[in-house]
């Protein structure tokens, strides 16, 4: 096979992670707080035996998420939250404390607060946090701190990272990472109020369009290869013959 072909698959195996990347975009334009991803390609060297020449493929290296925030929608529900600032909102998975920006909250039968997904929300120590049954009012202030009309009950984990990018999508509008958070001090909690995601619609569709036409150019590019390398190969055996 020549250098030709493999260069194109190459680029078709990045172009359809692409597409599934702006895929998954697309599917979570309403989902809150989603952060929009987008893929990052690199130049992967290779060198074969017995040529003289390098092959310079491409490689999908990696994702890197738009940290603009979306819009704020007002909601009125006391369990919304939205957050302002760089801040990320602590969730106890199974896994540990994974983030995110997703303030859509509940609280279950037991009183515990917990997310869309029924994960518990973490307080500011990694713990669970209680709403009492008989609590007639909630009230979220701008540090996350929660009270009812019986006072003080409990603070939301909000934590922010000197590279936002070191948060690795974990699904479910969920981030996971190893880098140490620390608690927000630039980060404003609104209550009553959701962000959206940050996805733009149109921009998502002439991305998926784009790559798609694309695609088919590297399609069209191999074909056409494949009928040189055929052609050749006939005219080489008839000279031989």
């Amino acid at each position: 096979m020549e250098n030709s072909v493999y260069i194109g698959l190459s680029k078709q195996v990045v172009l359809e992670e692409n597409m599934n990347i702006i895929a998954n975009n697309v599917a979570n334009i309403n989902t809150p707080g989603y952060r929009g991803q987008n893929m990052i390609f690199t130049e992967f060297i290779e060198d074969p035996r017995h040529m003289k020449e390098d092959i310079a493929m491409v490689l999908d290296y990696g994702q890197y998420q738009k940290t603009d925030p979306g819009a704020i929608k007002v909601t009125e529900n006391p369990l919304d939250i939205a957050l302002i600032g760089n801040g990320f909102l602590g969730i106890q998975t199974p896994n540990g404390v994974q983030y995110t920006r997703a303030g859509n909250l509940t609280v279950d039968s037991e009183g515990t607060l917990r997310n869309a997904l029924g994960m518990a929300v973490a307080d500011d120590a990694g713990g669970d946090i209680t709403i009492p049954r008989d609590a007639q009012e909630i009230r979220i202030d701008k540090k996350g701190v929660i009270s009812t009309e019986n006072g003080q009950i409990s603070q939301l984990m909000i934590v922010e990272f000197d590279n936002d990018q070191e948060l690795n999508p974990a699904g479910n509008g969920l981030y996971e990472t190893t880098a140490a958070g620390r608690p927000s001090e630039g980060t404003a909690v609104l209550q009553g109020k959701l962000e959206g995601s940050n996805v733009q619609a149109v921009v998502e569709m002439t991305k998926m369009i784009a790559v798609s036409r694309e695609y088919q150019a590297v399609q069209n590019m191999m074909q056409s290869e494949h009928e040189r390398l055929r052609t050749a190969g006939q005219r080489l055996a008839k000279t031989q013959a």
